[in-house]
């Protein structure tokens, strides 16, 4: 199924990403604990691809697994900055050939010796140029990343969301933001788009934060901002680890409780591959909004 059909309904849905393993030494924990994700059967998984592509061999091999063993829909993660055209196309040929429809097109994050290169000689310099090519290549359902705080290299919010439309006017069927920890950021976010003529669907990125580390690594990766209340609880539950994982799971369902008071039906959560955090969150919403959101 394509998550353009997915988000067409108005039915609750949540969504989980997930991360293939570094090293093949890894690939037995990280495909059981991307199999207790999927057997809590969200609306879809997406597996990402890797800062540089590091991780992208084992990219389709995570949601090959998962879509064949439980049936998720599957978004499979495509970055292209530090790809060629050939390498790109082989592996939009292995996507296919997994049967998989739904690709994340990304640039991807830039590493020192990508920071430092020449971009005139590499093949794609945005995301834009990748999704051109997409569109070209198959009937994909294709999504794109947003960030609802600016992102880092574009000089004001307008110049961001002119860009933002561009990938939407060359076939971008939904968006999903960068993580976010105070829901009023979003809606400000998704006014000001709308308001620029982009009206595909928007997937709010929730992050759980269940250890007082993921802070600081959390703010380097995306600059979120962390409203007073956030801070709060860190600072409460930060040196006991149990509380603290609970207050995380808490917090990301306050949130998700937040959006879907406010019309938004879809939450995408960025797992981190806890099968135990992601229970949690289900099970949290199960118990406020009712067994039908597992059904």
């Amino acid at each position: 199924m394509q998550i353009k059909d997915i988000l067409k309904s108005r039915n609750i849905s949540l969504s989980f990403e997930v991360f293939p393993p570094k090293k093949e030494s890894s690939f037995e924990s990280v495909r059981i604990a991307t199999e207790e994700i999927a057997a809590l059967k969200p609306a879809f998984m997406s597996v990402t691809y890797g800062a540089g592509g590091g991780t992208s061999e084992y990219t389709l091999s995570v949601a090959k697994n998962i879509k064949e063993k439980y049936s998720v829909p599957m978004l499979a993660h495509l970055t292209c900055v530090s790809s060629d055209r050939a390498l790109i196309a082989k592996r939009i040929e292995e996507i296919k050939e997994a049967g998989i429809s739904n690709i994340m097109a990304l640039r991807g994050d830039l590493t020192d010796e990508l920071e430092n290169s020449d971009r005139s000689k590499w093949d794609y310099v945005h995301a834009v140029d990748l999704i051109y090519e997409l569109k070209q290549k198959g009937d994909f359902c294709i999504g794109a990343a947003c960030y609802p705080e600016v992102h880092p290299e574009s000089a004001n919010q307008r110049e961001d969301i002119k860009h933002l439309k561009e990938k939407v006017d060359a076939g971008v069927d939904f968006l999903t933001t960068q993580m976010i920890f105070d829901n009023n950021l979003f809606y400000n976010f998704l006014y000001k788009i709308r308001e620029a003529g982009i009206s595909v669907p928007v997937i709010p990125g929730i992050m759980p934060i269940t250890n007082a580390n993921q802070v600081e690594r959390a703010i380097k990766l995306s600059g979120a901002f962390m409203p007073q209340r956030f801070r709060a609880m860190v600072d409460k539950f930060a040196s006991d680890p149990d509380a603290m994982k609970q207050a995380g799971i808490a917090y990301a369902t306050d949130q998700i409780i937040d959006l879907y008071a406010n019309d938004i039906t879809n939450a995408h959560i960025y797992s981190m591959n806890k099968p135990d955090v992601a229970a949690g969150i289900m099970n949290n919403l199960s118990a406020i909004l009712g067994k039908s959101f597992l059904e």
